[in-house]
């Protein structure tokens, strides 16, 4: 079975490559920081690293190329766009274009061209999201519209496509990088391989059907 894992270098991406690679998964794992993936990778047994923004069309291109006998895409890669998290009335328009071209237009991009492989191995796709994208939290209107259309995108590619599963997964607050540059309160959170992980193993043993979940209500 094979992986692909974007924004795999830290946080999530991580954990869940290396529950996968403990499983006995071959793994393709993207992060933007070259020497910060190959240190993430080492030791977790099949992997190949391809280093680059999941914006740039070039490095999409290369990330298609190595997943071939893809079984799973899991979108994890995101950006906070801008910080300190600002207004919508003031939000920066270059950025929040950027953080859209990173968050949805990227998964998006991937899924079109993987498709075709993911079609004939029955295989599936996690698109990891945020409550950010229902709730009305302040600050968090650029980062949570950008996961909104990417949930919006999972719930039609749903319908589009019965061949492959597809889940759009809120992991809840995590001990992460990303929580910690928004202001929050990371380490009161918990690890991502406590709760989140655990979750989306679960959707991949079981195949659950397409859908929205959340790490809470996944637990066992």
């Amino acid at each position: 079975m094979k992986a692909l894992i974007t924004g795999a270098s830290r946080g999530l991406g991580l954990a869940l490559a290396r529950a996968l690679a403990r499983e006995g998964w071959e793994l393709v794992l993207d992060a933007r920081g070259g020497p910060e993936l190959e240190k993430a990778a080492a030791g977790l047994g099949s992997v190949r690293t391809v280093a680059g923004d999941v914006s740039d069309p070039t490095h999409r291109a290369a990330l298609i190329d190595a997943a071939d006998g893809l079984d799973l895409l899991v979108n994890n890669a995101s950006t906070l766009g801008a910080t300190p998290l600002p207004a919508l009335s003031g939000y920066p328009l270059d950025e929040l274009t950027h953080a859209f071209a990173v968050n949805t237009i990227g998964p998006l991009a991937l899924i079109q061209g993987l498709l075709p492989v993911l079609r004939e191995r029955r295989g599936a796709i996690v698109n990891i999201s945020s409550d950010a994208a229902t709730e009305p939290y302040e600050g968090w209107g650029g980062y949570g519209a950008t996961k909104a259309a990417l949930e919006q995108l999972s719930n039609v590619l749903a319908a589009e496509e019965p061949e492959v599963a597809v889940w759009w997964v809120d992991p809840g607050e995590m001990r992460t990088g990303m929580l910690a540059a928004a202001g929050e309160d990371a380490e009161a959170a918990p690890r991502p391989e406590e709760v989140a992980v655990p979750a989306l193993l679960r959707l991949v043993a079981e195949r659950l059907p397409s859908g929205r979940y959340t790490a809470s209500g996944l637990a066992r």
